[in-house]
């Protein structure tokens, strides 16, 4: 059974649209990332997520349903899906989500053929009707009833009767002769029977302009009535010459519309006579507009240009005026946001926001979204070490870092995308050695920054002091502090006075003087091994036997003091804030924590958190306030890296909710940093660094980005105020860390497509495949190159440019013997444009070597009579995918020549599209017929090598990657968004059982997969579900798939099962449908033995009294679920 979980949401943006939606005052702007709603509110530093919403669909319309702006309504939003069905959403101030207003389906022509460009919404300017183009030939219109200031405070949700404020009508399909419709628009103007223009392509592709009227004739309460589209007995023809794409509806002028060509833009008066011609200085392809205002646009060009076009017209003279602004990614989509500022929503580059001045046409990019769709390709550079074989203990894909060739033609670029809490460095300190701990402190008591860092070592203390010009400097003596020992607590308390702790003594002195105000030390031979202080109290482990209290406002004076039994060791310490009347001592040999009465000694509650044998004892010990509006929280760090955590009953100091949390096999260490809010995060030291800190009332566990840290310490100076100071093995640094997780991308722009990409951790560096498009004598020619790019400052090292024609298929790294042993290589397969040239070339396999000045060296080229769409590694052999067979080639160098002999072949049914080799099995994604399985041979006395199918998948699917997931397990993505997980049964009764791969999940993803990389994880004994394979979409989005281990299946499916049927979605779509598998052979009412991450972990969302809901019945109790779905959520 399958498991699978977005680790980065999609990031394409096509659909985007601004309106009143979150208040009747304040404009948001609204955008649509395939399955995703986003919803921005507009701030003086730019556009900030207010809110993020899924629904099972993928977004394909989006329109504004205007509230009344007498009464101070706000606007609903029209979203409509790929499955015919749309909704209308409001929003729920109170509740802070989308409240559903109304939802329907669109079947009333479900046989006929789909909108060849898409599906197109519009609303007419009276906001009475809604234009659905969803099949040749129809229009279906939906008329509207605005909102009202009732249905915008209901609480209830779904289904509203038609006629209804707020409320859809039923749809009227409409059935017009115009089958291939280029683009549309509702022309202003047309208040009693609103006006359609139709852009079209008749049978002969020649293109016209007709004007259509909308005529509704009303029924009853129940029924909408119907529709007619009659024709206006207006119409342009002979566009076609103009490369007419775009209709564009202008307001209050003789100008009727515009129609944007390649080479012209025309404007047309209501009879359709053409009133003004523009031609362009360059061809160009537009792709979408806005309007600025009543006579002024901002349009984007396929090539990322933004131009400014303006209408002149007075009683003698109409004119237009276009100019070029600026270069932006590709545009998508494009929203005017007021007072100049544009949204750039991008499916194939980054989304802006730019700033036009329309006087001075200067254009300044304001703010830029991350977006790293299109993934053509991607590799995984580590598992969160830079071992090459190894891997990590405690799974989390924090701890991968991803590197994607994402985007298209000059949007193209170099991603390294990795998901955790962000650690940025501001600057190395020097390389630093053996730190223990670090303090910070401040010089002077009185001061806002600290400027002070006091680092111990073994056997000594060094002091370092910031000037506020970022300089630092070693000093040999500090306020009469102890430098020649190890010091274990130092901290600035209050009167301008510091606390340290040293394993000899505990000290106050006195900042400003610089003298030792009272020193406490233990008796003769007694030694302080751990210890802990605040603002008024120091709490101390002598010989590990001893607690002893010292009242600091008392110089340093004892104020209790307790002796154990010498078989019960002090383990660790903590003592909270000034007003706290407790502190906290793990112990040893019971593995035990006891909660003390800070001024008696006194036990109030004693916690086992271990075992006896001193395998998992406690380490470290801290207690917080991470939760908002709740109790605090203890932590307890164990020596086996488990991490228990206890909710603290500030009443009497009793200890609940125990929960644990496996971060590696070594002790973690804590350090609290305090947030902007009151609240804290808890910096966790161990193998990978992570950060814990709250949110939505649950502790969340998040990697942190950035190598392994020996210890750290909050370091809030002027000059980098919010820091911390970072120990590693190697140096010491200065960095910020982000106060939560979030999807860090570093981008190295290409300019070009990336279209393949592949790592060699030996010579630290990648090797892409891309393609590069540029216009030349206003022709559009495209080139192709293979560059070599350093892993660590993504810098371009080398280029190799390919033939005229000649286009980058594949890209795969491999060691192959030169003869001197065996060294690093990129293999290259190409492609050839130009079908009518020679019939015996069609593609190259090249290979590379990199020579010592990190150069590309090409070692070896076969010519092949089919273009290389893949490549792969067998036993030294080189297996690669030509058009229609697989073959199998072997390296051979001799006498420094190098060259690939054929050693076996494969027919496929139609094209091969991907490659998975496990041993000496090859699966093979088929363009149309699935996946098959073939075994290579290799010949013996003089027979030759063999390639021999021994399964197949024998469904028509049109693949388009796949990858072995587990023995005999593979899973295969095709070209409608589905996922199949495929088993061969080698141990079949019949020989056709041995030679059908077996579908044992499937279901919908809704995102077209183009690249699956298996990755290896350890699999700890108690995990819920394995990591198997990374999958990068079309859309930007990069998931984790996993296999459910068999003693949780039946546990999460039936989890799974009763949330589908509870847990409501915007539009009251189904989950199970949504996720059901679909294609043109079949379609699934639901997913088949495959679960959906995203859906299991909206239970932490959930109500208490939904989630015991959900609950019941499945024979677990609720806390049990909880710890399963929060130990899920740490995956990602």
């Amino acid at each position: 059974m399958a498991y699978i979980i977005p680790i980065h949401p999609p990031s394409s943006i096509r659909h985007a649209l601004k309106l009143n939606f979150l208040t009747p005052d304040e404009e948001c702007l609204v955008v649509a990332k395939s399955n995703r709603l986003d919803f921005w509110r507009q701030a003086a530093e730019g556009l900030v997520l207010e809110h993020s919403s899924a629904i099972y669909g993928k977004v394909t319309m989006l329109e504004r349903i205007s509230g009344s702006s007498s009464k101070k309504t706000t606007d609903h939003l029209f979203v409509g899906t790929d499955r015919y069905a749309y909704f209308t959403v409001s929003w729920d101030a109170r509740r802070k989500r989308l409240r559903t207003e109304h939802s329907a389906v669109d079947s009333s022509e479900i046989g006929a053929r789909d909108a060849q460009l898409g599906e197109k919404s519009l609303i007419d300017p009276t906001g009475r009707f809604i234009a659905l183009e969803l099949f040749e030939g129809i229009v279906t219109v939906v008329p509207v009833s605005p909102p009202s200031s009732s249905s915008s405070s209901s609480s209830s949700a779904g289904k509203k009767a038609a006629g209804s404020a707020g409320g859809l009508g039923m749809p009227m399909p409409a059935r017009i002769p115009e089958l291939f419709v280029r683009s549309s628009a509702f022309l202003h103007g047309y208040r009693q029977r609103p006006r359609l223009a139709l852009l079209f392509e008749d049978g002969q592709r020649r293109v016209h302009v007709k004007v259509k009227e909308l005529v509704h004739t009303p029924g009853s309460a129940s029924d909408s009535g119907q529709v007619e589209l009659n024709d206006a007995e207006v119409r342009l023809s002979n566009l076609e010459d103009h490369g007419a794409s775009h209709i564009i509806p202008v307001e209050g002028s003789e100008i009727a519309f515009l129609v944007l060509g390649e080479t012209s833009i025309i404007g047309v008066d209501n009879d359709c006579k053409v009133v003004c011609t523009e031609q362009l200085a360059e061809p160009t392809i537009f792709v979408a507009w806005e309007a600025l205002s009543k006579d002024r646009f901002v349009l984007a060009d396929d090539f990322g240009h933004l131009h400014h076009f303006q209408i002149f017209w007075d009683t003698n003279n109409r004119s237009f005026d276009i100019k070029v602004l600026m270069r932006t990614s590709r545009a998508s989509t494009l929203v005017s946001l007021g007072n100049g500022f544009v949204f750039v929503g991008s499916h194939q580059g980054d989304s802006q926001v730019v700033r036009i001045d329309v006087d001075t046409s200067e254009v300044q990019v304001v703010q830029t979204i991350p977006n790293i769709a299109p993934i053509l390709d991607f590799t995984v550079m580590d598992m969160g070490n830079r071992g090459e074989e190894g891997q990590t203990n405690e799974y989390s894909s924090g701890q991968a870092r991803i590197v994607t060739g994402s985007g298209a033609f000059d949007d193209g670029s170099l991603r390294s995308v990795r998901s955790g809490v962000g650690l940025e460095e501001l600057g190395i300190l020097g390389d630093i050695h053996g730190i223990r701990d670090m303090f910070s402190l401040k010089s002077n008591g009185a001061q806002q920054y600290v400027d002070t860092l006091v680092a111990s070592f073994a056997g000594e203390t060094r002091v370092f002091q910031f000037g506020g010009e970022g300089e630092v400097e070693e000093v040999a003596e500090f306020k009469a502090l102890e430098l020649s020992e190890s010091t274990i607590v130092a901290a600035n308390i209050p009167n301008d006075q510091i606390i340290q702790v040293t394993a000899s003594s505990a000290r106050v002195v006195d900042a400003e003087g610089g003298t030792v105000l009272s020193e406490w030390k233990p008796s003769s031979g007694q030694t302080i091994t751990d210890a802990a202080a605040n603002d008024e109290k120091v709490l101390l482990s002598v010989d590990g036997i001893s607690l002893v209290v010292l009242d600091i406002r008392n110089g340093l004076a004892a104020v209790t003091e307790k002796t154990f039994d010498p078989q019960s060791q002090i383990a660790c310490l903590a003592l909270p804030g000034p007003s706290s009347t407790i502190c906290i001592a793990g112990f040893w040999q019971s593995a035990t924590i006891t909660v003390f009465k800070l001024d008696t000694l006194e036990e109030l509650t004693t916690e086992t958190v271990g075992d006896e044998k001193g395998i998992s004892v406690p380490r470290t010990i801290l207690m917080s306030q991470v939760l908002a509006d709740q109790p605090p929280t203890l932590f307890v760090g164990m020596a086996d890296g488990i991490i228990f955590t206890f909710s603290v009953n500030t009443s009497d100091f009793s200890l609940s909710s125990k929960k644990s949390m496996v971060l590696g096999t070594q002790q973690a260490s804590f350090r609290p940093l305090l947030r902007p809010d009151g609240l804290t995060n808890v910096f966790t030291i161990c193998e990978h660094p992570s950060l814990i800190y709250g949110s939505e009332g649950k502790l969340v566990y998040s990697a942190v980005t950035a190598d392994a840290a020996t210890c750290v310490c909050p370091f809030d100076t002027e000059l980098y105020p919010g820091s911390i100071i970072v120990s590693t093995a190697d140096d010491l640094k200065i960095a910020t860390v982000d106060i939560k997780r979030a999807t860090h991308v570093r981008s190295l722009p290409v300019g070009e497509t990336v279209r393949r990409v592949a790592y060699s951790p030996k010579l630290r560096a990648f090797g892409l495949g891309t393609i590069a498009r540029f216009v030349e004598e206003g022709t559009e020619v495209v080139k192709s190159h293979v560059k070599l790019v350093d892993e660590v400052l993504f810098g371009l090292l080398d280029t190799y440019d390919l033939n005229t024609d000649e286009l980058v298929e594949c890209a795969i790294r491999a060691e192959l013997d030169s003869g001197g042993g065996a060294r690093e290589k990129f293999i290259v397969g190409t492609g050839y444009l130009d079908d009518e040239s020679d019939e015996a070339i069609r593609g190259r396999i090249l290979v590379f070597e990199v020579t010592e000045d990190r150069k590309l060296s090409l070692v070896a080229e076969q010519h092949v009579k089919g273009a290389c769409r893949c490549l792969s590694i067998l036993d030294g052999n080189i297996v690669a995918a030509l058009i229609k067979t697989v073959v199998i080639y072997a390296f051979d160098r001799n006498s420094g020549d190098s060259s690939l002999i054929k050693r076996a072949t494969y027919r496929t049914s139609t094209a091969p599209i991907d490659l998975a080799v496990t041993g000496n099995s090859i699966a093979i994604a088929d363009l149309m017929k699935s996946v098959s399985i073939v075994e290579f041979q290799r010949g013996q006395k003089g027979v030759p090598d063999t390639l021999t199918e021994v399964s197949r998948h024998f469904q028509t699917t049109w693949g388009t990657a796949v990858a072995n997931v587990a023995e005999d397990t593979y899973l295969e993505s095709d070209a409608e968004g589905n996922l199949m997980v495929l088993h061969q049964n080698r141990n079949g009764v019949t020989e056709e059982d041995r030679r059908r791969l077996e579908v044992t999940s499937d279901m919908l993803l809704g995102e077209m997969v183009n690249r699956i990389r298996r990755i290896t994880i350890p699999a700890n004994a108690n995990a819920t579900v394995i990591p198997r394979a990374f999958l990068a979409t079309v859309e930007g989005a990069i998931y984790l798939f996993a296999l459910i281990a068999p003693n949780k299946q039946d546990l999460l499916m039936r989890l799974q099962a009763s949330m589908a049927t509870r847990v409501q979605s915007p539009g009251n779509m189904q989950f199970n449908k949504y996720r059901g598998f679909r294609n043109t052979s079949r379609q699934s009412d639901e997913p088949f033995r495959f679960v959906d991450g995203e859906l299991i972990e909206r239970f932490l969302d959930c109500e208490d009294a939904l989630q015991e809901e959900i609950v019941e019945g499945l024979s677990v109790d609720l806390e049990e679920i909880r710890s399963l779905v929060e130990g899920l959520k740490r995956l990602h």
